[in-house]
């Protein structure tokens, strides 16, 4: 979760490759409408982000009915939003950065819709995830493989044997043949 250019989906590809877990992107799952909104410099209302939302909570209940472990991207700026996301094994990551930060990176992505016009009110409306939410929150300003190593280690994952990550036991060099048990072993 975080304000757009946080690195969400950076940080999430490269962790749904560690752990050989499904992955989503949030922003993909935006009716079109939201997307033509705020492709025009529009911001989101809580009207526009509600059917989005359910269907972010319709993967996250599907994945959880079936045991499957996944990572799915959302912004999830307020709390009521994250109410809607919450099961009882959702853990949210917050990737907080400066905003100096995320408008340098707004700025150099050419690849989506959300302008940096928006950012401030991204900011704006962004409420920070409470004490008693289950939520851990990253510096966004390193380097996405150190922020995806910090983010396994403190929710004390394992990455999958083979997993090149800069949490496996041996970082940059595959476990492959290495004799490392498989997870559960």
């Amino acid at each position: 979760m975080g304000i757009s250019g946080s690195g969400k989906s950076t940080v999430a590809g490269i962790l749904a490759g560690q752990l050989g877990w499904d992955l989503e992107e949030g922003d993909d799952l935006h009716p079109q409408e939201n997307i033509d909104k705020m492709s025009a410099g529009h911001a989101l209302n809580d009207e526009d982000r509600a059917p989005w939302l359910d269907t972010i909570s319709s993967w996250i209940i599907e994945h959880t009915m079936a045991g499957v472990p996944g990572i799915i991207t959302c912004s999830a700026l307020k709390r009521r939003y994250r109410d809607v996301l919450r099961e009882h094994n959702v853990i949210f990551v917050h990737l907080a950065g400066s905003k100096d930060l995320i408008g340098r990176r707004l700025a150099t992505r050419h690849d989506h819709y959300m302008p940096t016009s928006l950012l401030d009110s991204q900011v704006a409306t962004l409420e920070a995830p409470d004490a008693d939410e289950r939520a851990i929150t990253i510096d966004a300003g390193r380097a996405p493989a150190e922020e995806a190593a910090e983010i396994v280690r403190r929710l004390a994952l394992a990455p999958r044997p083979g997993s090149s990550s800069l949490g496996a036991p041996e970082p940059g060099k595959s476990s492959v043949g290495r004799g490392v048990p498989a997870q559960g072993a």
